[in-house]
């Protein structure tokens, strides 16, 4: 009857939980017993599991509860509780963390393996972090955790990030997403990796709440091919003119060097590059001489609309000056123009005082001299 000198361990509760515990064994002090009217607190975020004799008997949710027969119904019947209800209940209590685990990480160890139609058979590394939390205590402990004393975070993220990496090496190989859309991705990856991941959480008692992918990095080569690919896609149809550019730097930085004509012929370029640097400038002046061919410009004499590239007027027969400018900024003017594009100086103005006709920016009339402006 040595029992009956021990004291009623009045409160059962827990508040020691750190971010990392899951499952906490409470401590019953050596002169306590859990005893009938006994109060057992669980806190919001908190489930308490009763195990009598090896077996789950009871599971308890947020609130606080007096421990009697009508709240201990298992219990009751495995215990039969023959002596009264002064006798003590022979039972482990184990608090479990319900609280959601964030910020855990993940990352590839090994690369995944992937085909692009674009780069063909390329390797990704990436990382990033997942969120998960215990939903069902009671197949959480018959699962996994098992009568341990505790349980934390730490021995069980390696086998939770495998599943997180397993069904995000599936996922990227079945949506065959090309590598140049990967970052855009990010979300939906992630998102269809928790759903994915559900399954074999739950086979735990666990739920996973959030796969963030923050990066998935491609192999160099890779990274330099992308990024020609997009100085190509920059530049458009200004090719011929950066590869002038490129062209004429490569020769004015060998002939900065003693050595120029050693460096000309290391680099493959010489008096052969030359050539056809001079022969892509030529091209270039000539299409610039063929559009502006294309354009008419006005007779300085009639006023008549003349091709750009005409010798002489074929209304007057006068020589062409060539392309009409401005009198005050010299910017060519189109055919017709009464006004400046830059200076917005007029083409055509006449004599305040005998209403000739005058060109814009003369100082003097040529009918009568008289001063212009």
């Amino acid at each position: 009857m040595g029992f009956f000198k021990k004291n009623l361990l009045k409160v059962i509760e827990w508040q020691g939980f750190t971010d990392k515990t899951m499952v906490y064994k409470f401590e019953v002090p050596d002169r306590y017993e859990i005893m009938t009217g006994s109060k057992l607190v669980v806190r919001e975020s908190q489930a308490a599991i009763f195990v009598h004799e090896g077996q789950i008997a009871d599971v308890f949710t947020a609130g606080t509860w007096k421990l009697e027969t009508k709240n201990l119904p298992i219990l009751s019947k495995l215990g039969a509780w023959k002596y009264g209800y002064d006798m003590p209940i022979k039972s482990d209590v184990y608090f479990v963390n319900l609280k959601q685990f964030v910020g855990m990480k993940w990352g590839t160890a090994n690369p995944i393996m992937m085909r692009d139609k674009d780069f063909g058979m390329i390797r990704l590394s990436g990382h990033g972090e997942y969120a998960f939390h215990v939903c069902n205590p009671e197949l959480f402990m018959k699962e996994y955790f098992g009568t341990l004393h505790s349980c934390t975070t730490d021995k069980i993220q390696d086998y939770l990030k495998g599943i997180i990496l397993m069904e995000l090496t599936d996922l990227i190989g079945e949506c065959e997403i090309p590598a140049l859309d990967l970052a855009s991705n990010y979300r939906e990856l992630g998102d269809t990796t928790r759903d994915k991941a559900c399954e074999k959480f739950g086979k735990l008692g666990l739920a996973v709440d959030e796969v963030i992918v923050k990066n998935l990095k491609l192999p160099e080569a890779v990274e330099k091919a992308m990024d020609k690919r997009t100085t190509l896609g920059v530049l458009g149809d200004k090719m011929p003119e950066y590869a002038q550019y490129e062209s004429v730097g490569a020769m004015r930085d060998a002939a900065k060097n003693p050595g120029a004509g050693g460096a000309f012929a290391g680099m493959g370029i010489g008096l052969g590059a030359g050539a056809r640097v001079g022969a892509e400038f030529s091209n270039h002046m000539n299409e610039i001489y063929r559009q502006h061919a294309k354009k008419e410009v006005e007779c300085s004499n009639c006023g008549a609309k003349m091709p750009f590239d005409a010798k002489f007027c074929s209304n007057c027969g006068a020589k062409n000056g060539g392309v009409a400018s401005c009198s005050k900024c010299g910017a060519v003017l189109s055919a017709g123009a009464k006004f400046c594009p830059e200076c917005g100086t007029p083409t055509k103005a006449t004599c305040p005082k005998c209403n000739a006709e005058i060109k814009g920016g003369v100082k003097f009339c040529p009918e009568c001299g008289a001063k212009i402006g």
